[in-house]
């Protein structure tokens, strides 16, 4: 028997959001926005910890920043919870991760004491902010081709904060050198900052997530490498990660240059397009080197 006025259960099961009632929708959105807020907080705490020299769990944090705004996109497009206020939360975010942190942690550490030095870190904010306007803006273009999905325009503003930090794991991992000098530091945030605002392309990450079967075991094989490097040598993997990078840059700018030359493939995915480039350098007639000095070619070719 039951008191008049209390609820039932039918009337408690009426009052929880569902999925696709606002309810739900709201709480599926607060997700990947906490995910962010959680970034900027870690941020944050790298530069407390870099003004009391703990520059090891500084640069820990600037990590974890970066991998939780790799994910929180990711979160928000596998719970169907993509929002105007999260993408104009996540830019905010990267600017204070990648750019005022990086600018502070480096101006309390490797330039203190230099009033040029805090000059080239207000330079090196000012580059990321600026590559994260233009970045919102290109991203709106829906009449961009296919293939610039799979291309950033200039170093994004994680890879930016990574190579912008060099110096400092070099100093921890090396101590003191020419690469901790005040001049080499100033040059590297400068070229930093430079990369950020290029409209030199670079590869994302986008149109390298799937990978072929011949492909797996090698990747399996350097992750677990680099996993063995981040808990014994976490500094030497720092090194190899940024090196690695700037070295991909003329493939990326190479890659840029084929595709956009050839429009019938402005909309194939990457996978398609290398296996085609592949396809025509194996078709073309191999020269000796004798041939290739005196300019021949064989019949036909």
């Amino acid at each position: 028997m039951r008191v008049a006025g209390t609820p039932t259960r039918r009337s408690l099961r009426r009052g929880r959001p569902r999925v696709g009632q606002p309810g739900a929708r709201s709480a599926r959105v607060a997700v990947p926005s906490a995910l962010t807020i959680l970034a900027v907080c870690a941020g944050l705490t790298a530069v407390r910890l870099a003004a009391e020299n703990r520059i090891d769990l500084a640069l820990v944090l600037v990590v974890a920043a970066a991998f939780l705004d790799g994910i929180d996109g990711r979160v928000a497009r596998l719970m169907n919870a993509t929002s105007k206020i999260g993408a104009e939360l996540d830019s905010l975010a990267d600017a204070i991760n990648f750019g005022v942190v990086p600018a502070l942690i480096l101006a309390a550490t490797l330039m203190q004491g230099h009033d040029l030095g805090w000059a080239i870190a207000l330079v090196y904010c000012c580059a990321i902010i600026l590559r994260l306007a233009r970045f919102n803006t290109l991203s709106d273009d829906e009449n961009a081709p296919g293939y610039t999905r799979d291309f950033f325009v200039g170093v994004p503003a994680p890879a930016a904060a990574l190579i912008a930090l060099g110096p400092v794991g070099l100093h921890q991992w090396l101590g003191d050198g020419w690469w901790s000098s005040f001049a080499a530091v100033a040059v590297w945030t400068l070229l930093a900052g430079f990369l950020a605002i290029s409209r030199i392309p670079t590869s994302s990450l986008k149109a390298t997530t799937k990978l072929s079967r011949a492909a797996l075991a090698p990747a399996l094989i350097l992750f677990a490498g680099a996993a063995a490097l981040l808990v014994t040598y976490p500094y030497t993997l720092m090194i190899i990660i940024i090196a690695a990078y700037l070295a991909h840059i003329p493939f990326a700018w190479w890659a840029n240059r084929w595709v956009r030359a050839r429009p019938e493939h402005w909309d194939s995915l990457p996978a398609e397009r290398r296996a085609h480039r592949r396809m025509t350098s194996s078709r073309r007639p191999i020269l000796r080197k004798s041939q290739a000095r005196l300019g021949l070619r064989r019949p036909g070719a």
